[in-house]
């Protein structure tokens, strides 16, 4: 029978020095494993290097939720900030036509979408004529319309926000073939007013879907409400 071969005695003084780092190390764990498993022959099963297999294939899924977690909470994070800093910027106008201005612009960028529409809806048949150099940003519609732009089915009540992807750009004009994705937001001014509606228009097909949260945008949604309120009747 031959001699085992003996480990050279520098490389042997390093492991002994830092045994930590071989266990710590898979790849070379899983060697020592399957030089195990030869030694012992194909009719003996290890059953601690099963365990461990087990093991480190219950570490893998841990380390892959933790990463989906800690991404989850980032994303909340990142996504709370940018609807306080947009929140800030809308108690900032002192007129509505600043209002309005502001929406499209420093509004737009903080939420980081391409299209602001801000609809109305009127008992008048013709829109007041001093609101037609704001039409790029406003829109005022027969009562009743803002339901079937949302699509809220008869009987049921309406929702505060909706997410979805664009089939009829008609609501962002000019730029409607462009949007993508959506975000609805669906604005009350009290039972003795007609509704509104704050519409949130991407050029990216993911950036608004119907499986995402709406409790920022509810909120978000909420302080538009009360900031129309200083300006309208």
């Amino acid at each position: 029978m031959s001699e085992p071969a003996l480990m050279p005695h520098d490389l042997k003084t390093k492991i002994m020095e830092a045994p930590d780092v071989i266990l710590e190390d898979r790849d070379v764990m899983r060697a020592l494993m399957a030089a195990n498993e030869r030694r012992l022959g194909g009719n003996i099963i290890d059953l601690r290097g099963v365990a461990m297999e087990r093991l480190e294939a219950r570490l893998d899924r841990l380390e892959d939720t933790h990463r989906s977690v800690i991404a989850a909470a980032y994303d909340n994070l990142a996504g709370t900030n940018q609807i306080h800093r947009a929140v800030l910027s809308v108690l900032e106008p002192v007129d509505f036509t600043a209002f309005l201005s502001n929406l499209g612009g420093d509004v737009a960028a903080m939420l980081k979408v391409d299209a602001v529409q801000l609809v109305l809806e009127s008992h008048e048949d013709a829109p007041d004529p001093a609101l037609d150099a704001l039409r790029e940003i406003l829109q005022v519609v027969p009562a009743g319309q803002i339901d079937r732009i949302i699509g809220t089915p008869d009987g049921l009540p309406a929702r505060k926000v909706t997410l979805r992807h664009v089939s009829d750009g008609a609501l962002y004009g000019t730029h409607g073939k462009e949007m993508q994705s959506e975000a609805l937001l669906r604005l009350e001014f009290g039972e003795s007013r007609l509704p509104g509606l704050l519409a949130l228009g991407a050029q990216d097909p993911e950036l608004f879907h119907p499986n995402q949260g709406t409790d920022l945008l509810a909120f978000f949604a909420h302080v538009v409400e009360r900031a129309i309120l200083r300006w309208i009747a």
